[in-house]
């Protein structure tokens, strides 16, 4: 029996109940002989969640994968990729994958490079063009727009090949070059860049005529000129005024008659241009 107090302790009116007696406990009690199994064994949704949680995913994001039963994959790169086995499996398996050592050997880098020419440079393929063949085996397909025009507008007047002459009207006549049609005074410009080797009148009725030497068998030639503005053994380079256009010779019209040789022979102009 207990009284109150006046501060709200109780106090005690009688002797305190007797103790329980202690129960002794067996050192050896009998344990669960599977127990120490159950627990190194982890269950497929507890190998997903940890290895979630280990590779940086997250314990939350690993439980819904394990929940949906994906297979996770986690890449780690500082060890390789990581990856749980099916979570269908009796045991999960994490393997990485073991970086290879990389040795660098010695290599000899070469930075030649062969002559690259673009349209912006016609002198550098016409060039190269040359010295990588022989002029004469050349092809209409690779010399087409190797040569500049000779005139600043090309108006045909007469084609290359056979024709009715114009002087004598009888047919037959092998034209060996193309004729433009050109007020006399007309600046002629060089085809391409190139040494002039002849200047003066051209007997077989060319009249004032220049011829330039461009390498490897190529030359061109502009006739029927009024006057000439180079002299032989200049060096000339491509569009630069040599000749004035004119009617000399055997012509009946102002006009510039232009020709392309290959190796000494006359060739359809058109080809190069």
């Amino acid at each position: 029996m207990t009284t109150q107090t006046v501060r709200g302790r109780r106090r005690a009116t009688g002797p305190a109940p007797e103790p329980r007696p202690a129960v002794a406990v067996p050192a050896d009690r009998p344990r669960d002989a599977h127990r120490d199994e159950r627990r190194g064994r982890r269950s497929p949704f507890r190998q997903v969640t940890d290895l979630a949680a280990a590779s940086g995913v997250g314990q939350k994001a690993g439980i819904a994968l394990a929940a949906t039963g994906l297979v996770l994959t986690v890449t780690v790169p500082a060890t390789g990729p990581v990856m749980a086995t099916d979570v269908g499996s009796s045991a999960g398996v994490v393997s990485a994958a073991v970086q290879p050592d990389v040795t660098a050997a010695e290599a000899k880098i070469d930075f030649n490079r062969t002559a690259v020419t673009t349209q912006g440079d016609p002198d550098g393929k016409l060039k190269q063009l040359l010295s990588a063949q022989s002029v004469g085996s050349i092809t209409r397909a690779a010399s087409s727009g190797s040569l500049a025009a000779p005139l600043d507008q090309l108006k045909t007047a007469s084609p290359f090949g056979y024709r009715v002459s114009p002087i004598t009207g009888g047919s037959g006549e092998f034209h060996r070059g193309q004729d433009y049609a050109a007020q006399c005074g007309t600046g002629v410009l060089a085809a391409a860049s190139g040494t002039v080797t002849f200047t003066g009148w051209h007997p077989y009725g060319g009249g004032n005529r220049v011829v330039i030497d461009h390498g490897n068998g190529l030359e061109t030639t502009y006739n029927h000129l009024s006057s000439a503005s180079v002299k032989v053994g200049q060096q000339v380079s491509r569009g630069a005024v040599v000749a004035m256009s004119g009617t000399t010779g055997a012509s009946t019209g102002c006009h510039l008659h232009f020709e392309v040789m290959v190796n000494g022979e006359v060739v359809d102009p058109t080809g190069w241009l």
